[in-house]
């Protein structure tokens, strides 16, 4: 199968991961910033994590760089534009692509700005090129319960304008999810969608509590059920979708090698799987690479591609007219 040609979804890219490296080099030099190193090569040294990264908090640290040129409209919107411009050369059909608003503020922006600059980079990409899109704002774990009711409170004027979706992530402690009910209870209030990074590193109770509790309706990763089997039970049994990302599971030692990857064995015990870059530049990936990988190690066949692909319309947070164009794209598999 040549994946490169093949109609693609994903549901679970990070914005801070997917910078260019050589935009972060020119934001730098126009706007004054202090980076590193000025030489491409250089510069992708520190932004792409190593395959043998130690754990996910070392796998994190490669979004500092980023996020020092991620502080005025004008660089929020462009990079958001080649994201976009950058999957959609790969035939990405749809993409949620995931951002903290809070972690843009060091420069005086408002949320609001933010989140609206972001919409806009998406927005005039879905004109230039055949790609559709949608926001997700991620509450950082890290941070206050305070902070992610301010997000839902500031981030609910423009859904059903581009943002779709609410989000947990950052570091993962057990027991996240108690702390957060509140804000995403409201959140569901307002009608966000709700997705949260849970059983990335070695708890899978946490994602039994993303969905008792949060009402996760998507899991971001989700690797670690296979150790609860309560928390595997009620992902199988509510068809609730694991965002998987299999090249960011290898570098943040959620698997220690692709072939332990669980994706595989889920989707053949009918848990519902879409694959994923994570962050196309902090894992050196594309949506082609992570297919091949996962199909060419599995040796998966034309069918499962397209149940996959199916699974990733479902599961999208889009309307239901863009469900029904990306179901379209089924028929060239």
């Amino acid at each position: 199968m040549n994946f490169s040609k093949m109609p693609k979804i994903e549901l679970h890219c990070h914005l801070d991961g997917s910078v260019r490296p050589e935009t972060i080099i020119n934001i730098a030099k126009k706007d004054g910033i202090r980076i590193p190193s000025f030489d491409k090569e250089e510069i992708k040294e520190e932004l792409i994590a190593p395959l043998n990264c130690e754990s996910l908090d070392e796998y994190l640290k490669r979004f500092s760089i980023p996020n020092l040129v991620m502080q005025s409209k004008e660089n929020l919107k462009r990079i958001t534009y080649e994201l976009y411009e950058d999957a959609a050369k790969e035939n990405v059909k749809y993409m949620e692509v995931r951002f903290a608003p809070l972690l843009h503020t060091k420069m005086g922006l408002s949320i609001e700005e933010i989140i609206l600059s972001v919409i806009e980079g998406m927005k005039e990409a879905e004109e230039n090129f055949d790609i559709y899109g949608n926001i997700i704002l991620s509450c950082m774990r890290t941070m206050t319960v305070e902070s992610a009711f301010e997000v839902v409170e500031k981030g609910k004027e423009f859904l059903g304008k581009g943002v779709v979706a609410i989000d947990l992530c950052a570091s993962e402690e057990e027991g996240f999810c108690r702390e957060f009910i509140e804000p995403i209870r409201l959140a569901k209030e307002y009608g966000f969608r709700v997705t949260i990074h849970a059983g990335e590193t070695g708890i899978g109770k946490n994602v039994l509590e993303a969905v008792k509790w949060l009402g996760a309706e998507r899991i971001g990763h989700g690797v670690f059920i296979h150790d609860c089997v309560e928390a595997y039970n009620i992902v199988k049994q509510k068809q609730v979708v694991l965002e998987m990302c299999p090249t960011s599971n290898v570098q943040t030692k959620a698997v220690n090698q692709i072939s332990d990857h669980p994706v595989y064995d889920f989707h053949r015990d009918g848990i519902k799987v879409t694959v994923n870059t994570d962050n196309r530049t902090v894992s050196n990936t594309t949506m082609t690479k992570e297919c091949d990988l996962v199909w060419n190690e599995f040796a998966m066949s034309d069918v499962e591609y397209k149940q996959i692909y199916m699974n990733s319309v479902q599961a999208s947070f889009a309307n239901e007219k863009v469900k029904e164009k990306l179901k379209t794209y089924s028929l060239d598999i």
